[in-house]
C-alpha cells in the first residue's frame, strides 16, 4: 500500500476577525455594544437590554446613567427590522421611568416615536405608542406631541387589530385629553366614532380607557353632539343594562352624566325609552352604591339646565330620588340629597317633592352620624323651603324645627349655613313664625356669630335680621351678648357679611334700648368709618346709620348738624356742637369728666329727675310763672351791654377785662365766698348778670355715672308754652307766638349790625362757672344767640304740634325750618306746602322762604 499523505487545511485569512462567541454579565458592556456596527450584535444588545429594563425601575435608571437611551434613540430609526424592533422595545420600556422621561424631554425621541405610528411592523406600533403613553403623563410632553401631530396617528391605531397597540394608542390619547386643547384635536380628527366602537371590545381595560376618554371628551359640547349623531347615547345605555359590565357602569355613567347636560341629549333618551331604563337601572336591589350615586349625580347634572328640570319633572324623577334617600349607604343619601337641592329650582318639582313625602326622609337625616350626610340633607332642605310655604309647612310637621335650631351650633360649618339658611327660608311666611319653634332662636344664633368662616356669618347675620323684629327678640340679643359680635361684623372684609351684618344692625336699631347699647359698643363710629368709604358702604350701613342716629339725637346733631322735623328732643338731649367726620362722639358722663374750658359749652335739655336726683337741687323756686311774655317786652336790664359805636373800642376793653379776671378767678379764687365773687364782679365797672330767680344745680355722680341736673325752667317754659300757646287757632299764630316766647327767654331781639355787642360770651362764661361743669343746662340760659335760641325753638314746639327742623350753619349759626301748608278754603288757590326759616334774632316770628335770598342771608349774617 502507498503512504497516506495528510491533507493540509487552508488557513483563513490574515485579515480577518476570527468568530468570537462570549457570555457578558456587565450591563456597561452590554451597553458599549449598542455602538456596533455589526446587526447580530445590535440584535442581542436590544434585546438584553429590553428584558434588563423590564425588570424593574432601578435598572431603568442605571442604562439612563451608562448613556443606553441615547444608542437606542439612534437605533429605533435603524434599517434593519430585528435591530429597529427590539430598539423600540427598549425605548418604549425605558420610558416608564420619570428620570428617564426628563431626559428624554431635552432630544427629539418624540417626533422619533412618532414617526414609528403607523409601521408595518406591529411590534414597533405597539412600543412606540407605549412610549407615547409614558410621555403624555407629562404636560410638556402633551405639548411637544400635539405641535408634533401625533393625536391623529394616535386615533388611527385604535382601529388596529392588535389589542395591545389599541390598549397603549387609547392610554396615550387618555392623557391627552385631560388637556382642553387636546380635546378639540380629537373631536375635530374623527376620534370619537372609535372610541365609542371600542365600548365593544372583549377587553375590559380597553372598555374603561374608552368611557374615561370619553368622559373628558364630552366636557365639551360639540362632542356631546357628535356622541348624540353617533347614537352614542343608546349604546350608554344598552351598556350599562349588561350585567357583564357591572364593573364599569360607574365609568359608563359618568359619560352619560356629561351627555345630559344638553337638552338634546335628554330628549334623545327619553323618545327612545332610555330614561325609564336608567331610573329602574338604579333602583334595582342588585344595583350597586356606586351606581346610585353616579347615577342621582347625573340627575343633577342634568337638572342645572332649567328646560332639563322640567322634562326630568315629567318622568316622575322625584320618586327615584326619593327612594334613594332611604338607602343604607351614606354616598347614595348623600347624592340623592344633592341632586334634590338641584331638582328644586324647578317649582313643579319642588311641590311633588313634598306633596310626594319626600321631606320626612331628609328630616330623618339631621340627625345621621356621618356630618356630610348632615349637610346633604339641609343643603336639600333649604332649597325645597325656598318661597314655598307648604314644603315649609311639612318641615315643621315633620319635627324638623327643632332639629334646624340645633343644628345652628354643629361643629360642621356648612351644616350651620344650610340650617340657617333653610330657617330663614321657613320664617318668610309669616303663617310659619310659630312661638314654639323659633323661641330661643337668637340664643341659638349668637355663638355662630363668632365664628371665622365668612360665609358662617354672612347667614347668621342674616338670620339675626330675619328673627330680630320684636322687643322681646332684641332683649335676647342683649342679654346673651349677640350685638358684640354682630357689631365686629361690620368691619368685615367681606362685602356679603358687611351688607347683612349691616341689615341686622338695621333691624335692632328700632328698638331704643338695643340702639343705645349699639351706641355704647362702637356700632355708631364703626358704621360713620364704613360709610365714609365708596367701596366699603351699602344701602344697608348707610340706613342703618340714619336709624341709630334717629335714636340717638345727640349724635346726630352733632355728626350731620341736621335733626328733622320727626325728631322729637326728649330729656338728655345735649348739643356738644358740630363735630369732623373722624372724630369720636363722647357720651354726656365722658363729657362731664372734662375739666372746665374755654371751649363751647354743652347745652343739655333735661326736665325729669330720675329717682336719684330727687331733692339735689339747692335753691330752687317750685313755682312756675303763672302768665308768660306772649308779646314782645322791653329786654331785660341783664341782657345786652349796650356800647355806642363811638365808644366801641372801651366797651371792647372792659369785656376783656371781665374774661380776664374771670378767668384768674377760675383759676385762683374758687373757694372764695358769694360776696367775694361779688367785689370781682363791681371791679370790672359793671354788673353781672345774674336773675333774681336764679337757682343753683347741682350734678350728681353715683357709682361713677353722671347724672345731669334737672332744669325746672324749662320744664316751666314747656308747661307756658302748652298752657298759652297751643290753644291759639292757627299753626301761624302758634310759631310766631313760639319765636315771641323764645327769643323774650333769650335775651330779646338784637337790632342788625348790632350782634357784636351782644355779650353772650360773658354770660355763658359766668354759667360755666357757677355749675362748676361745661355742661349747662338751656333754662339757665337768659342771653343766648342762634344756636341757643334755635335749640330751644326746636324743645318746645312738638307740645303743640307745630313740628320744625334744627339745622346748623357755620360761626354759631342754627335755624329752624317749618311746613306750612297753604290754604284750604273753598275758593282759594291751592299751592304746595312751603318751607320757611323763622326769625330769632331780628325781626321777631318773621316767617323766611327757604329759597329767597333773605334766607341766605340770614343763615350768614
Amino acid at each position: 500500500m502507498g503512504k497516506k499523505v495528510k491533507k493540509e487545511v487552508e488557513a483563513p485569512p490574515k485579515d480577518v476577525f476570527d468568530p468570537l462567541n462570549f457570555e457578558s454579565k456587565k450591563t456597561g458592556t452590554v451597553v458599549l455594544m449598542l455602538k456596533s456596527d455589526e446587526d447580530e450584535v445590535l440584535t442581542k444588545a436590544c434585546e438584553a437590554i429590553y428584558k434588563f429594563a423590564d425588570k424593574c425601575d432601578e435598572n431603568k435608571l442605571m442604562l439612563l446613567e451608562l448613556g443606553a437611551m441615547e444608542s437606542l434613540t439612534r437605533l429605533i430609526n435603524h434599517e434593519e427590522r430585528m435591530v429597529k424592533r427590539y430598539a423600540c422595545m427598549a425605548f418604549g420600556v425605558m420610558a416608564g421611568h420619570a428620570d428617564v422621561r426628563r431626559y428624554l424631554r431635552k432630544t427629539d425621541a418624540i417626533n422619533s416615536a412618532i414617526q414609528l405610528l403607523g409601521d408595518e411592523d406591529d411590534v414597533c406600533n405597539e412600543f412606540a405608542s407605549l412610549f407615547l403613553s409614558h410621555m403624555s403623563n407629562d404636560f410638556a410632553s402633551k405639548l411637544s406631541i400635539g405641535q408634533s401631530d401625533g393625536v391623529e396617528p394616535l386615533i388611527n391605531l385604535l382601529a388596529s387589530p392588535d389589542p395591545d397597540v389599541q390598549k397603549n394608542s387609547l392610554q396615550a390619547i387618555c392623557n391627552l385629553v385631560q388637556d382642553f386643547q387636546s380635546r378639540a384635536a380629537v373631536r375635530e380628527l374623527g376620534g370619537i366614532p372609535p372610541l365609542l366602537e371600542l365600548l365593544k371590545s372583549d377587553y375590559a381595560i380597553i372598555q374603561e380607557l374608552g368611557l374615561n376618554t370619553l368622559v373628558a371628551v364630552t366636557q365639551d359640547g360639540d362632542s356631546r353632539a357628535l356622541v348624540r349623531e353617533n347614537e352614542g347615547l343608546e349604546l350608554l345605555v344598552d351598556f350599562l343594562g349588561n350585567k357583564d359590565y357591572d364593573d364599569l357602569h360607574v365609568h359608563a355613567l359618568a359619560v352619560l352624566s356629561n351627555c345630559l347636560e344638553d337638552t338634546e341629549s335628554l330628549d334623545d333618551i327619553r323618545s327612545t325609552g332610555g330614561m325609564e331604563r336608567l331610573l329602574a337601572f338604579a333602583t334595582e336591589a342588585s344595583a350597586s352604591p356606586e351606581v346610585q350615586a353616579n347615577t342621582a349625580r347625573a340627575i343633577s347634572r342634568a337638572a342645572r339646565n332649567v328646560e332639563n328640570g322640567k322634562i326630568l319633572h315629567e318622568q316622575e324623577v322625584e320618586k327615584t330620588l326619593i327612594t334613594m334617600t332611604g338607602s343604607e349607604s351614606d354616598m347614595v343619601r348623600i347624592a340623592a340629597c344633592q341632586a334634590i337641592a338641584t331638582l328644586s329650582n324647578n317649582l313643579a318639582a319642588k311641590d311633588a317633592f313634598g306633596k310626594s313625602e319626600g321631606i320626612p326622609p331628609l328630616i330623618n337625616m339631621l340627625s345621621a352620624e356621618e356630618p356630610s350626610v348632615r349637610e346633604a340633607a339641609t343643603l336639600a332642605l333649604a332649597n325645597l323651603t325656598l318661597n314655598n310655604t307648604n314644603n315649609s309647612n311639612e318641615v315643621l310637621t315633620a319635627g324638623g324645627g327643632e332639629q334646624l335650631l340645633t343644628l345652628l351650633q354643629y361643629h360642621k360649618e356648612s351644616v350651620v349655613v344650610n340650617a340657617a339658611a333653610c330657617l330663614i327660608n321657613m320664617a318668610q311666611d309669616i303663617t310659619v313664625r310659630l312661638p314654639r319653634i323659633y323661641r330661643g332662636i337668637i340664643a341659638m344664633l349668637t355663638e355662630p356669630l363668632r365664628s371665622k368662616n365668612p360665609r358662617v356669618q354672612s347667614k347668621i347675620a342674616q338670620a339675626v335680621s330675619t328673627f330680630a323684629v320684636g322687643a322681646e327678640a332684641r332683649a335676647e340679643m342683649r342679654k346673651h351678648g349677640g350685638l358684640e359680635p354682630l357689631i365686629q361684623l361690620l368691619s368685615s372684609g367681606d362685602a356679603d357679611v358687611r351688607r347683612n351684618a349691616s341689615c341686622a344692625v338695621l333691624m335692632c336699631c328700632a328698638d331704643p334700648p338695643t340702639a343705645a347699647a349699639i351706641s355704647k359698643l362702637g356700632g355708631l363710629e364703626i358704621l360713620q368709618e364704613i360709610n365714609s368709604s365708596e367701596q366699603r358702604r351699602n344701602n344697608y350701613s348707610v340706613t342703618a346709620f340714619e336709624k341709630l342716629l334717629d335714636s340717638n339725637l345727640p349724635a346726630k346733631y352733632s355728626l350731620t348738624g341736621r335733626l328733622a322735623s320727626h325728631n322729637i328732643i326728649s330729656d338728655g338731649f345735649y348739643d356738644a356742637g358740630q363735630l369732623r367726620p373722624e372724630t369720636k362722639f363722647l357720651s354726656l358722663d365722658e363729657l362731664s369728666k372734662q375739666e372746665v374750658n374755654q371751649k363751647r359749652p354743652v347745652i343739655l335739655v333735661n326736665c325729669k329727675a330720675s329717682d336719684i336726683m330727687e331733692g339735689t337741687e339747692t335753691g330752687c323756686n317750685s313755682e312756675a310763672p303763672t302768665s308768660p311774655a306772649l308779646t314782645r317786652s322791653p329786654a331785660p336790664k341783664y341782657r345786652i351791654m349796650h356800647i355806642s359805636k363811638n365808644s366801641f373800642s372801651i366797651g371792647f376793653w372792659v369785656f376783656v377785662c371781665d374774661i380776664y379776671l374771670l378767668c384768674c378767678y377760675f383759676n385762683s379764687c374758687s373757694s372764695k365766698s358769694a360776696s367775694d365773687r361779688t367785689g370781682i364782679a363791681k371791679a370790672t365797672g359793671r354788673q353781672r348778670l345774674h336773675s333774681p330767680k336764679n337757682k343753683t344745680y347741682i350734678s350728681v355722680v353715683t357709682d361713677g355715672v353722671y347724672r345731669p341736673p334737672v332744669d325746672t325752667a324749662l320744664q316751666s317754659y314747656i308747661d307756658n308754652v302748652t298752657k298759652y300757646i297751643l290753644p291759639m287757632p292757627s299753626t301761624r299764630e302758634q310759631i310766631v307766638a313760639l319765636a315771641q316766647f323764645v327769643v323774650e327767654k333769650m335775651g330779646g331781639e338784637i337790632d342788625r349790625g348790632k350782634m357784636s355787642d351782644f355779650s353772650w360770651e360773658l354770660h355763658i362764661a359766668e354759667l360755666k362757672f357757677d355749675l362748676k361743669s361745661n355742661i349747662i343746662p338751656i333754662g339757665k340760659i337768659q342771653c343766648g344767640i342762634h344756636y341757643h335760641r334755635a335749640l330751644l325753638y326746636k324743645v318746645c314746639p312738638h307740645n303743640i304740634g307745630v313740628p320744625c327742623s334744627l339745622v346748623r350753619g357755620e360761626y354759631n349759626r342754627a335755624w329752624n325750618e317749618v311746613t306750612i301748608a297753604a290754604s284750604l278754603e273753598k275758593g282759594a288757590a291751592r299751592y304746595p306746602p312751603t318751607r320757611y326759616i323763622i326769625d330769632l334774632i331780628h325781626e321777631t316770628g318773621r316767617l323766611i322762604r327757604t329759597d329767597s335770598p333773605e334766607a341766605v342771608q340770614y343763615k350768614s349774617i
